[in-house]
């Protein structure tokens, strides 16, 4: 079998959760075949993908709700002979696609070519590429099998959704993370940050601090100018980190936007959490991924545009009471709240993703 002359095509662009479910199949994978990915020029793709992988890039913008939206939906279409270009010049004889508006023109474009794609749909929720150009791929993968109820016309198969390799390992607490006895918060915003989440905490901080909470504050890429600098052994501030298993694997509580990528971590390292889920994501669906959670006891689902000061802090208190047992803090809540977590089903989806890749290697 020749390597060189099975290729494969990544289309996953934009956020972390369409580029890092990509990344952890293309490492799964690279062995067989060679990759090639397709990205979106000013987004995140340049940071995250690896140089290994020959990022491609197109020059596109994200449909606005404005009066160049049917223009802006136009050059995307229009983006397809430019793909087609690219399918042919790399000889490629698969694609693979976590969704986003850079997967329909590819999907249309492989189609003209009679090329197979395999999608893959991570929220519960599925997203306008999925519902509407899903049928057009040989297999719609899913992250979440209730997913399946809206895509009756789609060949579906369960397969969760890809995590990065750490988040199957044991890792160490950074060395970097405040130490103490006081119970360890992560808050985050996902891949480009959440400047509400950033505003609500910071207006507690001083609670924060006085409750003796250890923080690790992620604020993202997109981090505002007059965010509050603070001073303390207990606070760690990052605009990134690539460690997020560690930490989510050895902290009490994540505090965090629900995005499917965060639900799925959250649910393979088994952590409660507090979930605010972006309001104007489509669909609705970061409040849709956060409900697998929050029905189930998991979690705790707060409305950014209805979070007081009082109820955070409240809430934060409630959770994280304890009582020394044995010597050792015991957090009634959060123990149970952990319990309700193992209900769900963890499973390592870049090996199910890998077998279904591997049924379209050419042997020559």
């Amino acid at each position: 079998m020749s390597k060189k002359r099975n290729n494969l095509l990544i289309a996953a662009s934009g956020t972390g959760g369409h580029i890092f479910p990509a990344i952890a199949v293309s490492k799964k994978v690279e062995k067989d075949w060679d990759i090639h990915w397709l990205g979106v020029t000013k987004r995140l793709d340049s940071e995250f993908v690896p140089r290994k992988y020959n990022l491609l890039t197109l020059n596109l913008e994200t449909p606005k709700k404005n009066i160049f939206r049917v223009i802006q939906y136009l050059k995307i279409l229009f983006s397809i002979f430019n793909i087609i270009k690219i399918l042919k010049e790399k000889k490629i004889n698969l694609v693979f696609t976590t969704g986003g508006y850079i997967s329909a023109p590819t999907i249309l474009a492989a189609k003209l070519l009679k090329i197979p794609v395999i999608l893959h749909e991570s929220n519960l929720i599925p997203g306008t590429v999925t519902k509407y150009f899903g049928f057009l791929c040989e297999f719609v993968l899913l992250g979440f099998k209730d997913t399946n109820f809206y895509l009756k016309n789609c060949r579906t198969i369960f397969t969760g959704t890809p995590l990065r390799e750490q988040f199957y390992k044991i890792n160490p607490l950074p060395k970097w993370v405040p130490r103490g006895k006081g119970p360890l918060l992560i808050v985050m915003g996902g891949s480009q940050g959440a400047k509400k989440i950033n505003e609500i905490f910071y207006a507690s901080i001083d609670f924060l601090i006085k409750q003796n909470f250890r923080i690790v504050h992620i604020i993202g890429e997109n981090n505002p100018k007059n965010l509050v600098k603070l001073k303390s052994n207990n606070y760690v501030q990052k605009k990134f980190t690539n460690q997020i298993a560690s930490l989510m694997q050895n902290c009490e509580l994540v505090i965090s936007r629900s995005g499917s990528g965060t639900i799925n971590e959250l649910i393979q390292t088994g952590k409660p959490s507090i979930l605010i889920p972006y309001p104007n994501s489509k669909n609705n669906h970061q409040e849709k991924n956060a409900m697998i959670l929050s029905s189930i006891g998991g979690a705790i689902l707060m409305n950014q545009n209805q979070i007081s000061k009082l109820f955070f802090e409240e809430t934060l208190k409630r959770i994280l009471k304890f009582k020394l047992k044995k010597g050792k803090p015991k957090y009634e809540i959060l123990d149970s709240m952990k319990e309700n977590i193992k209900n769900l089903d963890t499973l390592k989806s870049t090996n199910e993703i890998k077998k279904l890749i591997s049924y379209f290697l050419k042997e020559f």
